[in-house]
């Protein structure tokens, strides 16, 4: 339901039109290293510091850093006329890449692929199909191999599910009764979060098995899974690119 105030001046329509003004501000930011050169940094900085040591102009560094102030993203302190940055606490906690939970990775990956994705929306929903070919010039029905596209941007998708795991991992693990499980095997080695910490920690008698991201280390933890004792339960976390990597056939004997 409406209310009477957004009905007689469209607040959240406002909100909404201007959502992605919101979100590119704190890519942008994160994306030049504001919050981690201010991280870096043992005491606030100036807008013209910031701008210097992150090679931008200062004008347009000046509006960015107040954009961030607005956001809740940044403190600004004056001392004799002039204004000073400093991190605030979630900015430090999420926004830093030094930071055991930093979503940067996830940021980026909006910033880059999903913003420029959700660009051609409107072609999306008109022809019925994924706009891959138009947003990254790949021409294809399979949204994996678009989103694949080059190792660069396969490393950076894997980089971005770690990151959301870095703070979500603990609750979904422990969402689920996992205890009779003993092994954990992790084909490619992209959760660390879940396989070196979330998992042991939540379930002490489990042990894992991490492989790297390659295709002869996907051979050699399947070749692991197969020669698992029969009496032994085995919780297997394949992700979606390695699992389309394997013959149908292999899989059926997993």
């Amino acid at each position: 339901m409406n209310s009477a105030e957004d009905l007689e001046y469209p607040h959240t329509l406002i909100q909404y039109q201007n959502g992605f003004l919101i979100s590119k501000a704190m890519f942008a930011a994160c994306e030049l290293g504001v919050f981690d050169l201010l991280s870096k940094s043992e005491e606030t900085l100036s807008s013209k510091t910031i701008a210097e040591e992150l090679g931008t102009s200062l004008q347009g560094m000046e509006r960015l850093l107040d954009a961030c102030v607005g956001l809740k993203l940044l403190t600004i302190e004056i001392k004799k006329g002039e204004a000073f940055y400093g991190n605030t606490e979630i900015s430090r906690i999420y926004l830093t890449k030094s930071s055991p939970k930093s979503q940067y990775d996830n940021l980026m990956y909006y910033s880059k692929t999903i913003y420029l994705s959700w660009h051609y929306l409107t072609d999306a929903v008109r022809e019925g199909k994924n706009q891959s070919e138009r947003a990254f010039g790949v021409s294809s029905n399979d949204i994996f191999e678009a989103l694949y596209r080059s190792e660069e941007e396969m490393i950076q998708f894997m980089s971005c599910l770690n990151a959301i795991w870095s703070i979500c991992g603990k609750d979904v693990i422990a969402a689920f009764d996992l205890a009779p499980f003993i092994k954990i095997y992790d084909l490619g080695g992209w959760l660390p979060s879940i396989t070196t910490k979330r998992f042991p920690n939540t379930y002490s008698h489990a042990r894992n098995v991490t492989e790297s991201p390659s295709q002869s280390s996907l051979k050699e933890a399947k070749c692991q899974i197969g020669v698992a004792p029969p009496q032994s339960q085995v919780m297997k976390l394949i992700l979606i690119h390695q699992i389309r990597a394997i013959p149908q056939q292999e899989l059926n004997t997993c």
